[in-house]
């Protein structure tokens, strides 16, 4: 039954998928829906960052001993100064696993 349940999920997905991918099927989403569209990714991103960076022990952490909060500010530094998506996830994560290792 679960393996019944996976692959039937996973043609859901693949059909859902399909109908805006393939380019010789007359489906077009007017403009005001791509825009629309473009504010899910930035949302969903934050609805997963935030609760990991902000919230240790289960109450509200902003403090200079929550590693996930001075990597998350070192990350937002460097991302607008270098404009680099590769050197600021490897510094970033650098920084994490050096503050992990060493408190």
């Amino acid at each position: 039954m679960i393996t019944l349940t996976i692959f039937l999920m996973a043609a859901i997905i693949f059909c859902s998928r399909y109908l805006f991918l393939e380019p010789r099927l007359p489906v077009r989403l007017s403009s005001n829906t791509l825009n629309f569209l473009s504010y899910s990714a930035p949302a969903v991103l934050s609805a997963i960052w935030a609760p990991i960076v902000f919230i240790q022990e289960n109450s509200l952490d902003i403090s200079l001993n929550n590693n996930y909060f001075i990597c998350a500010v070192v990350a937002i530094v460097l991302a607008i100064t270098t404009r680099n998506t590769l050197l600021t996830t490897v510094l970033s994560m650098a920084l994490f696993f050096l503050l992990r290792f060493y408190r």
